[in-house]
């Protein structure tokens, strides 16, 4: 039984990690890499479909992507997916392929991008601190129900924090990998 509620708060902290990991993703460094356009989707024949099954995106070089759609008619709705975008890159198109130049990111820009990166593992501590809340209200429940015992809620409780503090440590160090890649100029 408090295997199962372990278990539980493993796997949805884990699932909490992983869910912080896309979102760092999401946020610009100042090199180019395909994961930032892996959360834009595109208009594939009026259907919404993921930009990565309606192209290829590369790395030219250290401040340019390519995006080649696989089908010279999706040019144009790929293109179009790239400037509603979020990004806020413009892209050069030559025939089939499409240039996706970015800008170098001023000093207050990083800073910016620092913020979100620790609000964004704020979020994500939150989250696993609700996790731990969670846990121990259903530990607290079997004891009160006198399913378990007092030192079996005690040792269950330490098992739990252990977790958590294994998934904040986490979630801290993916923080502090990000915040430097962004000061890298």
């Amino acid at each position: 039984m408090i295997n199962e509620i372990k278990d539980d708060a493993q796997s949805r902290m884990d699932k909490s990690i992983e869910s912080f990991r896309i979102s760092l993703q999401k946020i610009r460094t100042g090199r180019a890499h395909p994961s930032l356009l892996s959360h834009l989707s595109v208009s594939y024949y009026g259907v919404e479909t993921p930009l990565t099954q309606a192209a290829t995106i590369s790395v030219q070089d250290s401040r340019t992507l390519v995006v080649q759609p696989f089908e010279a008619a999706m040019v144009q709705p790929v293109e179009k997916a790239l400037m509603e975008s979020d990004l806020g890159i413009t892209p050069n198109t030559a025939g089939n392929v499409i240039r996706l130049p970015l800008p170098a990111l001023t000093e207050e820009r990083r800073k910016d991008m620092t913020k979100i990166v620790r609000s964004e593992a704020e979020a994500a501590k939150v989250a696993i601190r609700n996790i731990r809340r969670d846990s121990n209200s259903t530990l607290k429940e079997f004891e009160s129900e006198k399913e378990i015992s007092e030192d079996e809620l005690h040792k269950g409780e330490e098992d739990v924090q252990k977790i958590t503090d294994i998934h904040v440590k986490k979630i801290d160090e993916m923080s502090a990998v990000k915040e430097k890649e962004l000061m890298e100029i």
